[in-house]
């Protein structure tokens, strides 16, 4: 039964590095390849969110299996992302109980982050987990089919942040404090390879 499914955005431009950042090379692999990698580990099927740069990006991670879905509609904001990740996991997997969104670009991410998100819902009893750091709460997040419709209802660029707020009281949360850590910026990715060696 794969009750969880875990859905990678990986479908932007990445306009302020101005080249894809799920192809930049982190600890010898794209960063894209290490989400991946570390989503098929906690043992929950996957899905990929691509778009701008579509082509490029799946030569450079082909060598692993997963399933893809293209966005076309990417530049109308990462809204459409979550509904073509969700609508693909809900065709693929008609038992899934547990959507667990994540994105390329936060490097620490891992398989325990994955499984401890879905064992905070078992202990919680609450519909939604989400990740925390730096104040705030983000992704990697779950949500349980109840809120499926909701998701498939966003615009624009309105990400599921939206959804946490609305419903604040149906989440619980795990502490995640490297996933401040991102890359949207190239002194953000010298920040990250400079730390690496440490």
């Amino acid at each position: 039964m794969n009750e969880n499914v875990i859905v990678i955005l990986a479908a932007g431009a990445s306009s302020r590095m101005q080249k894809p950042k799920q192809l930049l090379l982190y600890q010898d692999e794209p960063l894209l390849t290490h989400t991946i990698k570390e989503a098929h580990q906690s043992l929950m099927p996957v899905i990929v969110v691509l778009g701008a740069n579509a082509d490029s990006i799946k030569v450079k991670i082909r060598s692993i299996e997963e399933e893809m879905v293209i966005n076309e509609e990417w530049e109308s904001g990462i809204a459409s992302s979550i509904k073509a990740g969700l609508e693909k996991a809900l065709a693929n997997f008609k038992e899934m109980q547990n959507c667990l969104f994540a994105v390329c670009d936060q490097p620490y991410i891992s398989s325990n982050l994955f499984r401890e998100l879905v064992d905070q819902k078992k202990k919680s009893g609450k519909k939604i987990v989400a990740c925390s750091y730096a104040d705030t709460l983000g992704t990697p997040c779950l949500f349980d089919k109840k809120y499926f419709d909701e998701l498939l209802k966003l615009e624009g660029d309105h990400g599921a942040k939206s959804i946490l707020q609305k419903y604040r009281n149906d989440v619980a949360s795990v502490d995640f404090e490297k996933g401040k850590i991102d890359v949207d910026t190239k002194k953000d990715y010298e920040e990250l390879l400079k730390n690496q060696n440490l």
